[in-house]
């Protein structure tokens, strides 16, 4: 589902909540609403507000963390690669093929997991064949002397690392966010602000307010939302390393 459809929907739903709160207000006998009885609401609803800024602050610091160490897996395949393709530079025109076929598995992986096309389907699990074609070319190579040996086993750890790399993202793409977690935030969200627009004063500036916080935490979710994919939307890691990389295997 697209996620910011989905802020869209949690952003009416909050406002659903506070409107609701408005209109029950007007069957509440006056009693219910005196200064005591609006300050036992307060103390509950700061309570459940207590609660589900930790759990927001803690969905943001997990979303937020999971994103930040997948963009450094990818800068360090990007790192990888580019110092692989200098390993086989260096090693001679006996790797040329092996500098196409990584050049050709890169560009591969570009188009899998950044599609030109917005709606395309991004595909972290790597093309086993373009992988193995490299691992083949590689092993073929038949050093020389001490120094092609020396190169050829630099070259066969990078590609490990690599793989390692590649493999992890594709292991970290489940979804981090608990589903039952989020399911309560949202729960005690609604609670909150139907809670505060009872006991609110009927006026413009409570009314917006209130609505100005229901956009603020459907935005919070939308980010949280976003970086738990980080891969595709709005806040995904970019492409830059990896095409950087790629235009240097060109080269």
């Amino acid at each position: 589902m697209n996620m910011a459809f989905l802020a869209a929907i949690l952003f009416v739903l909050f406002v659903g909540a506070a409107l609701l709160g408005r209109r029950v207000r007007r069957y509440i006998p006056q009693d219910h609403l005196s200064a005591d009885s609006r300050d036992a609401v307060k103390l509950a609803m700061g309570l459940v507000a207590t609660m589900t800024a930790l759990v927001l602050g803690l969905l943001v610091s997990s979303a937020k963390e999971g994103y930040d160490t997948k963009r450094n897996e990818v800068i360090q395949m990007a790192a990888k690669i580019a110092f692989l393709d200098r390993v086989l530079t260096v090693y001679g025109r006996e790797a040329a093929r092996a500098r196409g076929e990584l050049r050709d598995a890169v560009a591969d992986a570009v188009r899998r997991i950044w599609p030109t096309d917005q709606g395309g389907r991004v595909e972290l699990a790597p093309n086993q064949e373009a992988g193995d074609a490299v691992f083949v070319t590689v092993e073929q190579l038949s050093p020389h002397d001490d120094a092609q040996r020396a190169l050829k086993a630099q070259v066969t750890t990078l590609l490990v690392d690599v793989s390692q790399l590649r493999l992890l993202l594709v292991a970290q793409s489940i979804p981090s966010i608990s589903k039952p977690m989020l399911i309560i935030l949202v729960s005690w969200l609604v609670v909150i602000l139907f809670g505060f627009s009872v006991i609110a004063p009927p006026n413009a500036t409570t009314t917006l307010a209130l609505v100005a916080s229901a956009f603020s935490v459907a935005c919070a979710i939308f980010l949280i939302l976003e970086l738990d994919q980080p891969f595709r939307g709005l806040i995904q890691i970019p492409s830059q390393p990896i095409t950087n990389a790629l235009n240097h295997l060109a080269k």
